[in-house]
Parts: C-alpha cells; sequence; structure tokens
C-alpha cells in the first residue's frame, strides 16, 4: 500500500465527484459511503482520514462519528497507515493461500 498521498488519489473512485457529495449530513452519509465500498485504494484514505484526524466528510468509507468512535477505542495506534497496510498485507497472503 503506498500512501503518497498522490499516488493513492489518483486511483479514488470518487476522483471526479463533486466533492460536495461526500461532505454531507444524515442519510445522505449512506449514499457518499456507498461509493467508497468497491474503491481500489479505501484502505489509504482512511489512514490518511485516522492519522490526520479529518474531522468532516466521508473517507474510506467512513463518516466523522465512525471515525471518532474508532479513534476513541484504539487510542493506542500511532500510525493507522502502518497498522492498515499491515492488515492489508496480511488478508492478501491469507487469500493468496
Amino acid at each position: 500500500m503506498q500512501t503518497n498521498q498522490s499516488s493513492w488519489r489518483v486511483n479514488a473512485s470518487c476522483r471526479d465527484a463533486d466533492p460536495d457529495g461526500l461532505f454531507v449530513r444524515g442519510a445522505e452519509q449512506n449514499r457518499a459511503k456507498a461509493v467508497c465500498m468497491g474503491c481500489p485504494v479505501r484502505t489509504e484514505c482512511l489512514a490518511e482520514a485516522l492519522d490526520s484526524r479529518i474531522n468532516f466528510g466521508v473517507w474510506g468509507g467512513m463518516t466523522e462519528r465512525e471515525r471518532r468512535a474508532l479513534l476513541r477505542r484504539r487510542p493506542d495506534v500511532t500510525s493507522w497507515t502502518e497498522l492498515l497496510e499491515a492488515a492489508k498485507r496480511d488478508a492478501l497472503a491469507t487469500a493468496a493461500g
């Protein structure tokens, strides 16, 4: 997983979407999250939002409320990028057999 901001953003499913559609409230957040479900860089996006403590919008398929809850549950994590990168590697290795 490359975490260079410019490299992952080029591959984001939302790259051509209206940015305002990702910074919505209420039920509209579910539509915004749906854009993230098949995104090839969802993990990188979420890691950036968590590491940078981004307070607004849907990032990596999570709303600001969901990210805040995750950060409260895991105050021990010093780098979400490293944690999510390791988890992604492990999942790919398991899937490969």
